[in-house]
């Protein structure tokens, strides 16, 4: 007799030439993922070629009960880690069946942004540095903490080992093998300084894929603290008080800050997002008033400076980057629940696109 885990893990090539595809997309809040498969007949790996599908909007909040159909298209492919074989997941983007963007739909204003002349020929890369906090499923307090009450006072958990310091590593890499396996640029992982919390880093990735892989990273991360039975939480200060609050710090440079005389063109760079400071911070996530205080390594959310090495900036520059004379610079302010689509695109249309 077939135990569950033996069905579940079926090579269905074995079987069949059909593959299964899960299809993602975001819901009405901006951040909740949403899922669904469908059988096709064989192998793709070009999302042009494969079908739209629908969904009911009433259901996520995205459409009202008598109009209630959103169509998705398919905009990037990755390998499937929990159905592996040629199983695919696929990101996907809303709009309505008249073929217009639904107001969540925050991707495609992004590719508009990146096909621009001017922004493509920069070739814009990111790095995104995707914090988050495990939580105990039943009470929502983070894992390894005492149930109500505090574990000790932050310093020994950045980047720890043991017991008493790490909590949570096997959920932390069973997502890191996954997005590796799914094809996600995935460069690293790390614990963070308050205990629970977690990091990991998407990148290099070029214009709009930046955004497409960390959704998908999020939503391999979901599932996999769905297994676990733990809640996965991007609240930019999680817990209130002297601990640290959860960013997605971006890191970002083009081909003219990359290339001999870049330091020049990042410094005006810099210069053309503090002229857009609010515009920017209303743009990047929700309640990150809460985590911009200006202490725990963030700049005050209505203050705006830069600096190298000044983890307490808004804007941080390596200092390989002013040695080199040309690199990259961070910016510090997109919280945890930012969305990548519109972190990426804003960062690119403001450095490349407006006026000094």
């Amino acid at each position: 007799m077939a135990l569950l885990t033996d069905l579940l893990n079926l090579n269905l090539s074995d079987a069949t030439e059909k593959i299964i595809a899960e299809y993602i997309w975001i819901g009405g809040s901006g951040m909740d993922l949403r899922s669904k498969a469908r059988t096709l007949p064989g192998p793709v790996n070009d999302p042009a070629k494969l079908p739209k599908w629908n969904y009911d909007g009433s259901s996520t909040g995205q459409a009202p009960g008598e109009d209630s159909e959103v169509i998705i298209y398919p905009q990037a492919i990755f390998k499937d880690p929990f159905r592996r074989g040629n199983n695919i997941l696929v990101m996907c983007d809303a709009y309505t069946p008249a073929g217009e963007p639904i107001p969540t739909n925050k991707r495609y204003n992004a590719a508009k942004i990146f096909s621009q002349p001017e922004v493509a020929a920069e070739e814009p890369w990111y790095g995104i540095e995707q914090e988050y906090t495990l939580l105990q499923k039943d009470v929502k307090w983070p894992v390894g903490w005492p149930l109500g009450g505090f574990p000790g006072p932050q310093g020994p958990y950045y980047c720890s080992v043991g017991a008493d310091k790490s909590f949570g590593r096997d959920i932390v890499d069973a997502h890191y093998k996954a997005c590796l396996y799914a094809g996600i640029n995935i460069s690293g992982i790390n614990g963070e300084v308050m205990p629970g919390q977690w990091e990991f880093q998407v990148g290099p990735a070029v214009g709009i894929s930046a955004g497409d892989e960390l959704w998908v990273a999020r939503y391999i991360l979901e599932r996999i603290t769905e297994i676990a039975g733990v809640v996965l939480s991007f609240d930019p200060k999680p817990i209130e008080g002297d601990w640290n609050g959860a960013g997605a710090h971006t890191n970002y440079s083009t081909k003219s800050m990359r290339n001999d005389g870049g330091y020049e063109v990042i410094k005006k760079a810099i210069g053309k997002l503090g002229l857009k400071h609010k515009q920017h911070i209303a743009a990047y996530g929700e309640g990150n008033e809460r985590r911009l205080t200006g202490r725990h390594e963030t700049a005050d959310i209505n203050t705006f400076k830069w600096g190298v090495a000044n983890r307490g900036a808004s804007i941080r520059v390596g200092r390989d980057t002013e040695k080199n004379g040309k690199g990259y610079f961070e910016d510090r302010r997109p919280s945890s629940n930012m969305d990548p689509y519109v972190v990426t695109s804003m960062i690119a249309e403001t450095t490349l696109l407006s006026k000094p």
